[in-house]
């Protein structure tokens, strides 16, 4: 509220500015980001309020916008009910997923030919404010998926620049890890190496769902299976299964199956257990046996989804 106080104007009539606009909370996605791990320790952000309104008609600045910026892949959920609010793949894509408050109107604005001295004025509204939950599906072309063990790291860690921690027990890997395949003139892919499913993990067993649910965003599976196994084919199917009790859209994708540490023993007659229709793969990773055949595989998987995606 303000008035008009100048010489020789004894009666200058209100002149009260409008308060600035809160800023919005905006989140984006950023292509170099590519964990949520910023979020463990800050909780609350809050985007800059507008200034108040000033005397001479003057309006009050509106506040900054808050950009938070996380890894493509990222999906945005309302953390009270659970429902998707955005989905963000793409670099660059942003979503408003918290609006700033209007600000307050001064008292120039209620003027009128009956009340030319109004002391009325308005506070400005408040901004919105959401509880929000971020869920992180990593984006790949080939998903490594197996049960522990079964030679995901070490495979990820021959064809790619990647150095996932690898050793001889059960859930080495605790995250999934992103590498990228440099091959032949210039061209690439990447490929996931996705923590160890077990028998259950669709039901949460084992941290099932924090695993499954990266598998979501890759565009083709890679099975891999120990030829030490007795029976691999029913390694597969487990492993098949689990991936279907999970999410339908999992089954769906085009897969190979690959047979891993045939340094140690010869695939022999256990490729024939399998379906004909099946493209399969015997590799050792340690003894680089059929690798760049396999890196030939992968590419022809995803040269076809180019292809479908064109057409």
């Amino acid at each position: 509220m303000s008035f008009r106080r100048e010489k020789g104007v004894p009666k200058g009539g209100p002149d009260g500015g409008d308060g600035g606009r809160g800023g919005s909370i905006i989140i984006i996605a950023e292509r170099n980001l590519h964990t949520l791990i910023d979020f463990k320790y800050k909780r609350e952000y809050r985007a800059q309020r507008g200034e108040h309104g000033k005397g001479a008609n003057k309006h009050g600045k509106s506040g900054a916008d808050l950009e938070i910026k996380v890894p493509m892949g990222t999906l945005v959920k309302n953390g009270d009910t659970g429902e998707i609010i955005c989905d963000l793949v793409e670099d660059k894509e942003y979503f408003i997923v918290a609006k700033g408050g209007r600000g307050g109107r001064g008292n120039a604005r209620f003027a009128t030919s009956t009340n030319q001295a109004p002391r009325q004025w308005e506070v400005g509204q408040p901004g919105a404010e959401k509880t929000l939950e971020l869920e992180l599906k990593l984006i790949a072309d080939i998903g490594l998926v197996g049960f522990p063990n079964a030679g995901k790291s070490t495979l990820l860690s021959k064809i790619s620049a990647a150095h996932p921690k690898i050793a001889d027990y059960p859930f080495t890997t605790l995250q999934p890890n992103l590498g990228i395949v440099k091959y032949r003139d210039f061209k690439s892919y990447v490929v996931a190496d996705i923590p160890g499913i077990i028998e259950g993990s669709h039901a949460g067993k084992g941290l099932g769902h924090q695993f499954l649910r990266h598998i979501e965003r890759t565009r083709a599976l890679a099975f891999l299976i120990e030829v030490t196994e007795e029976e691999p084919e029913k390694t597969f199917e487990i492993l098949y299964q689990e991936l279907s009790a999970f999410s339908k859209i999992l089954v769906q994708k085009p897969f190979i199956i690959v047979l891993t540490k045939i340094d140690i023993q010869d695939p022999g007659e256990k490729v024939k257990r399998f379906d004909k229709n099946f493209t399969i793969i015997s590799i050792s990773s340690i003894a680089d046996k059929n690798l760049d055949l396999l890196k030939d595989e992968f590419y022809k998987l995803i040269h076809i989804l180019d292809t479908d995606d064109e057409s």
